[in-house]
């Protein structure tokens, strides 16, 4: 008797249905039920009843329903307190500081369940200066806006995010409208970051190519420091969704650009694969799963995944 055959029966009675669960299983509705009817060759009994409406557990199949839910769940916990015996060490990630502001807490929180032996040291940074940390081998792994073609990075998509305006009430130069066109928001006076940051080479670039500049009267390299100036009315900004979470608690008005592509794309970079311990590549996966779960619950504001 084998575990995935356990996994296959619970399953089915959970489905009640074959063809269901073979669906979920990935697997194929033949091959899905000759593992059954050798699982009940092993027991010498009859585990299911099937018929033409679906399949119903027999008395003998809902005693051994229970054992087997036991025994999976024994057995998943033995592999998670091997998993934490093994994983262990020392990892570095970079997170922007609009990036932490939704994914740091749910990470930390994450790797505490998982692998609580995992020293997780988080790193808060501007975009621009992440990739310098990156290429130092100063972190694991980052989440970055502008990969960088020239090192050998590992790049995984996470997920784009939409932009935003964000002003202070009664802001001067903005017109009136829960949406607006980059036409619209060209002559609003910006502060946003200076040039050697993702999100700035993401606006320009969009601009650019609806043939316009942007009206930038400041360059703040601090994301605390910056939105200050925009709560105290000295200019607007352009900031992704996570930004702008934050910022509608704090009065600040909340605009959603009209343009598909003003989007800024999130990628999990990392160290080649061969230069990365076992710790790095368990937080990897947890960074996605993370990520993941933010977005189909709409924690993440304005985020479409991968």
């Amino acid at each position: 008797m084998e575990l995935r055959q356990l996994r296959y029966f619970v399953k089915v009675v959970e489905m009640t249905s074959l063809g269901r669960a073979a669906l979920e299983l990935n697997v194929g509705t033949s091959a899905l039920s000759q593992q059954m009817s050798k699982l009940e060759d092993e027991l010498a009994t009859r585990l299911l009843n099937r018929t033409s409406t679906g399949v119903s557990p027999t008395a003998a199949g809902l005693a051994f329903l229970h054992h087997a839910q036991l025994t999976l769940r024994q057995a998943d916990a033995a592999i998670q307190a091997a998993q934490r015996g093994r994983m262990h060490g020392y990892v570095s990630v970079g997170l922007a500081p609009t990036t932490a502001s939704v994914l740091a807490l749910p990470l930390i929180e994450a790797m505490r369940a998982r692998y609580p032996d995992i020293q997780l040291h988080l790193v808060e940074m501007l975009s621009g200066y992440l990739a310098s940390q990156l290429n130092a081998r100063q972190l694991d792994l980052a989440v970055v806006f502008q990969p960088d073609i020239a090192r050998r990075w590992t790049l995984i998509p996470l997920l784009d995010e939409a932009v935003t305006l964000l002003h202070a009430p009664g802001f001067p130069g903005v017109p009136p409208g829960d949406t607006l066109s980059l036409a619209q928001i060209r002559d609003i006076a910006l502060v946003l970051p200076s040039s050697s940051h993702g999100l700035r080479a993401t606006l320009a670039n969009a601009f650019e190519a609806a043939g316009m500049r942007m009206n930038v009267v400041m360059e703040i390299d601090g994301l605390a420091t910056l939105m200050d100036v925009v709560r105290h009315g000295v200019a607007a900004t352009l900031q992704p969704g996570a930004a702008a979470a934050r910022s509608a608690d704090s009065g600040l008005c909340v605009v959603q650009i009209r343009d598909r592509h003003l989007m800024r794309r999130n990628l999990l970079a990392s160290l080649p694969d061969d230069e990365l311990s076992p710790a790095a590549l368990a937080v990897r996966v947890v960074i996605r799963d993370v990520v993941r779960d933010l977005v189909e619950k709409r924690i993440w504001p304005g985020a479409t995944l991968l």
